[in-house]
């Protein structure tokens, strides 16, 4: 999936793998959207933040994330530290392989598995190991990656289970995966749209989804 991020771009990670400030809080790539953007239903009472916003080749906002609970620093390999509890929700654009709007080149179609995988990478940017040198991070990086993408790619394999989670209310089916880093899930809802959600020490069982009514909210 071609994209590219803009607008709310994720903040660099500052020596000892702390999050810096960075003026990521603007709603503006949000708006663009054509499509509603999903977050955690009105059960969940916590902070609630933006993240970043994708595009594709022609400029078109493809997908974005949104935050709940503690916003996440990278993790550290230290004995029972404290790594926050978060839950990150990212909303893609359902829609089959088409010409970009300059009809210059074809975008992707994306899938329920373009949720999966975003969501994987997303995980992976808070969670590699602060110990590591920078060389062999990039290495763990690029094999982390790969894995999230054949991951992504194989739904129905023995690595994901089924988890019916409520969207806008609805009962629907998501597919789930555990690791030692925090957990997965990606589905699709009614509004044309696909979701994929990732977090650690917040408990995916009883999450809820539902059409954020105001972004604004989360700036």
């Amino acid at each position: 999936m071609e994209t590219t991020s803009r607008a709310v771009e994720q903040a660099p990670a500052a020596e000892g793998g702390q999050q810096v400030p960075s003026a990521r809080r603007t709603v503006d790539g949000y708006l663009e959207a054509p499509f509603p953007w999903y977050g955690l239903d009105e059960a969940f009472t916590g902070p609630r933040w933006l993240m970043q916003v994708g595009t594709a080749a022609d400029g078109a906002v493809e997908h974005g994330s949104v935050g709940h609970g503690d916003e996440p620093s990278v993790r550290h390999e230290t004995a029972g530290e404290d790594r926050g509890r978060f839950a990150v929700v990212v909303t893609v654009a359902a829609h089959p392989s088409r010409r970009s709007a300059d009809g210059t080149g074809l975008l992707e179609a994306t899938s329920v598995s373009s949720a999966a995988w975003l969501a994987g990478v997303g995980l992976l940017s808070f969670t590699w190991p602060g110990q590591m040198d920078h060389t062999l991070r990039d290495d763990w990086l690029d094999q982390q990656t790969e894995t999230a993408w054949v991951l992504a790619d194989d739904l129905d394999g023995p690595d994901w289970s089924t988890l019916s989670l409520p969207v806008d209310g609805v009962p629907t089916p998501f597919h789930y995966r555990e690791s030692e880093f925090g957990w997965v899930l990606a589905g699709s809802t009614e509004e044309g749209v696909h979701v994929g959600a990732y977090g650690r020490g917040m408990s995916a069982y009883g999450l809820g989804f539902a059409v954020i009514k105001d972004i604004a909210e989360y700036a």
